[in-house]
Parts: C-alpha cells; sequence; structure tokens
C-alpha cells in the first residue's frame, strides 16, 4: 500500500479562500470589481481573523460612468428639446439678407442654409441673425462644436443689444452639452431651467443634472435628477445617474431601487445592468445575515442576466461571471468565463476569475490553465500566486506550487500565509530532501513500503 507524499491538513484546509476574498477586494481598487464573500471549500487554510478595515468592500468608490458603447444605449443622446425647424427665426430682424437662407432653414435643407447665412455674417459680423442662423442650422446638421462656436456670437449680439432670445442660449446650452463643455453649457441651464412662471422643460433639466454631475456638483446634479424623475418618472437616464450618485455615498439600497427602476423602464440599458449587478455585489459582500446575503447574490445573478442579453463584450460577462461565483454556481461561472477569455478585451481578471471558478468546481488542470495565464497578463499580481500555487499542490506538482508560493513571497516578503505554504511544499519539491522529512516526520517513505 502507497501513500500520498503529502497530505494536506484539515486545519490548512481554507487559506485561499481567505485570501481570494482579500484578492477580490484589491480587484475593486484596480479594476472597479465588486468583492464577494465565498463559501467554504476544500482550501489549505483560512483564519476566521476579520480583514483589516482598510478592505472594506464598500470602498473604493464606484467608477465614473462608462462611456458610451455601440453596443449599448448612449447615456448623452442630445436632442433639441424644441425641433430646429419649429426655431422661430426672425427673417424681418435686420435689413431682409437672412429672407432666403431662412427659407431653406425651413424647407430642411440645413447645408444650404447654414452656407448662406454665413456668408452673410463673414460681411457683417454684427448681424445677430445671421449667425443664430447658421447656428440653427449645423445644429441640425449635429455639427455642434461648429454650431456652438456660431450661436455663442448670436447670443453675444443679443445681450449686448438686450434682445436676449431664449430659443438661442436653450440650443447653445445644449451644443455644449454634446461637445462636452458642461462648464459653459451649465450657467446656460440654470437660466434655462429656472424662467420665472415656467415649468422646466424636462430635458433641458436633464442636461443640467448631467452638466452639474460632470462638474463635480454632485449634490446639485441629484437634485436635478429627482426633479426630472418627478416630472418624468420613467426617466431611464437620470434613474441611472441616481443609482450612480447612491453607489458613491455607499447608499447600496438606493442605488439598487433606482437601478432597478431604470432597468424596468428600459430594458436595454447595459450601464444600468452593470452597476445593478455590481450593487446587489456589494450588498451581499456587507451583509451580516447569510440569507440576505445570499438572496442578494441571487438578484445579482439575475441582474447579470439581463446585463448579458444587451452587452456581450468581456467586461460584461466578467461582471456577470463573478455574479455566478458569489452564488456558488461555480461550473456555470467557468462557462460563462470561458466565452469572456475568447475576447480579444479579456483581461487578466477575467483569467483569475476563471481560474477561481475552475478551482471551486475542482477542475484543477483547466484552473492552472487559467491562472497561468493571468500571470503572464499581470506577472505581478499576489493573487494569481496564491491560487495557482494551491492548483498546482493539489495535484501534487510541489515544484510548480513552490514556484507559485515563492513569486508570490518576492512580492510580499512579509506575508505568513505565503511562506507557511512555501516551507509547507518544499521538502517535496526536492527530492534529495523528500525521505528524511517523510521519516522524521513519521511518513510513509518508499523504503519503509519495501521493508513492510
Amino acid at each position: 500500500m502507497r501513500y500520498s507524499p503529502i497530505a494536506l491538513p484539515e486545519s490548512s484546509s481554507l487559506m485561499v479562500d481567505k485570501h481570494f476574498q482579500r484578492s477580490l477586494v484589491l480587484l475593486v481598487l484596480i479594476f472597479g470589481l465588486v468583492p464577494l464573500a465565498v463559501a467554504q471549500s476544500s482550501r489549505p487554510r483560512r483564519t476566521t481573523t476579520p480583514p483589516p478595515k482598510q478592505d472594506s468592500l464598500l470602498l473604493p468608490q464606484p467608477t465614473p460612468t462608462p462611456a458610451a458603447r455601440n453596443n449599448n444605449v448612449p447615456l448623452l443622446d442630445v436632442r433639441p428639446v424644441k425641433p430646429v425647424g419649429d426655431a422661430p427665426v426672425n427673417p424681418t430682424a435686420d435689413t431682409g439678407d437672412t429672407t432666403h437662407a431662412y427659407a431653406l432653414f425651413q424647407q430642411g435643407q440645413y447645408a444650404a442654409a447654414a452656407k448662406e447665412a454665413k456668408q452673410i455674417a463673414a460681411t457683417d459680423s454684427k448681424n445677430a441673425e445671421a449667425w443664430k442662423l447658421a447656428g440653427f442650422s449645423e445644429s441640425a446638421l449635429k455639427q455642434d462644436g461648429i454650431a456652438a462656436e456660431d450661436l455663442q456670437k448670436a447670443l453675444d449680439l443679443q445681450r449686448a443689444a438686450k434682445q436676449e432670445d431664449p430659443n438661442t442660449l436653450d440650443l447653445l446650452a445644449q451644443a455644449y452639452v454634446a461637445v462636452e463643455k458642461f462648464e459653459q453649457a451649465l450657467p446656460l441651464l440654470v437660466i434655462a431651467t429656472s424662467r420665472p412662471g415656467a415649468q422646466p422643460d424636462a430635458q433641458l433639466l436633464y442636461y443640467r443634472a448631467i452638466a452639474e454631475y460632470k462638474g463635480g456638483k454632485t449634490a446639485a446634479a441629484e437634485i436635478s435628477f429627482n426633479a426630472v424623475v418627478k416630472l418624468n418618472p420613467k426617466d431611464s437616464l437620470s434613474l441611472y445617474y441616481l443609482g450612480q450618485i447612491a453607489l458613491t455615498k455607499n447608499d447600496l439600497d438606493g442605488a439598487i431601487a433606482a437601478l432597478n427602476r431604470a432597468t424596468v423602464n428600459d430594458p436595454k440599458l447595459g450601464a444600468a445592468w452593470m452597476q445593478l449587478t455590481a450593487a446587489y455585489l456589494r450588498r451581499a459582500g456587507t451583509a451580516t445575515d447569510q440569507a440576505k446575503a445570499d438572496a442578494d447574490y441571487l438578484n445579482a445573478v439575475r441582474a447579470g442576466e439581463g446585463l448579458i442579453k444587451v452587452r456581450t463584450d468581456a467586461e460584461a460577462i466578467t461582471r456577470f461571471g463573478q455574479a455566478l461565483i458569489g452564488a456558488q454556481q461555480y461550473a456555470r461561472a467557468a462557462t460563462a468565463l470561458e466565452r469572456a477569455t475568447a475576447a480579444s478585451d479579456a483581461t487578466e481578471v477575467t483569467f483569475y476569475l476563471l481560474g477561481v471558478s475552475q478551482s471551486r468546481a475542482k477542475n484543477f488542470p483547466k484552473a492552472v490553465a487559467a491562472l497561468e495565464r493571468a500571470a503572464q497578463k499581470k506577472p505581478d499580481d499576489v493573487n494569481v500566486y496564491r491560487e495557482l500555487g494551491y492548483a498546482y499542490e493539489v495535484q501534487k506538482q510541489y515544484a510548480k506550487a513552490l514556484g507559485a508560493y515563492e513569486k508570490g513571497l518576492a512580492l510580499i516578503p512579509g506575508d505568513t500565509d505565503f511562506k507557511e505554504s512555501a516551507d509547507r511544499v518544499r521538502p517535496f519539491a526536492h527530492p534529495p530532501f523528500k525521505a528524511g522529512f517523510q521519516a522524521k516526520h513519521g511518513l510513509r517513505t518508499p523504503e519503509r513500503e519495501a521493508q513492510s
């Protein structure tokens, strides 16, 4: 009868899970992913010491608002509040030179109208109506940068003559938002949404909220977004931003409520699904009641299912896989994350989580393959070496396990768990020392087997 050269002690069976929890906190700090609480399994060792306070699952603040994607509904789609064709351009406000250009504008010949209006403005630079007509025509052509320049000239001339036109101001504000000049847009939008005796237009109020949010005026933006939702309870983008703001304040209940409403109103809003999944994961990770945590992990899976219906990029699938790991659906997580690793934009995080899911599913050869790829992509990630060392050790590849543990120890020399792991496998990684170690500790050796 032969014995395994090393038996992992029961007291050492939970180490990797402890560090997996902490590593996911690190993933939040670096990649904006959300830490998960992982169920116990047969890992080398875990202590019951709680993680340091700075490893709080509430840290860090959520990632900035994602940019618009081709496979997602844009978060900022600027459209004129009033149809450009109905803009009350007054052809009699000057000497009548813009009459023909205005007729072209009314006929929808915006390029011709813009060209003619600019020709008039070139010869008469103080012709506010020509600049205005040029700006409206350019806006209709979605030439927002040029439109903003011409509309600003028109507004300056109008103000100099004390004849400010609300339509010019409103469209200029929208043009500035479209080209992301929020600092210039905000004062105009405050005027546009604060006119005495008039209810603010919900779309202009939304643009004001965006300008405030992008300018770092989060408290003001929250008030404005709430005002938009009051006017239009189904405004999914305002609800999305309210969810974002709630996340920055660690108001997970508020974030989940807002993001759920956003996804109900617009099931194609991928950014809202992404943040909703993250919010459920964060709340599960901070729950003291295991039943509530388990429920939130399942909610995260459901949100992730909504996410991958509208987004199939590696980032979205990785977040879904993370939710599945939290819900202990390891085989399903591995299947999803395999898809993500096939994408050209797959990161080290994706390969790391794939390795974790395969390891929890006890498919150690595939876990090793994924973790080796993660190590290639980010050679200085100590979390990868914890998981990789364990996967090697379970498969009795002690030399490779020692190499992984020693790489981790080189990155963080004071880590006692890496040191203990390296010391545990070192005698079995070097055959000349193996027999002496086994004899010293009363373990069966090939020589003793022969004698018996």
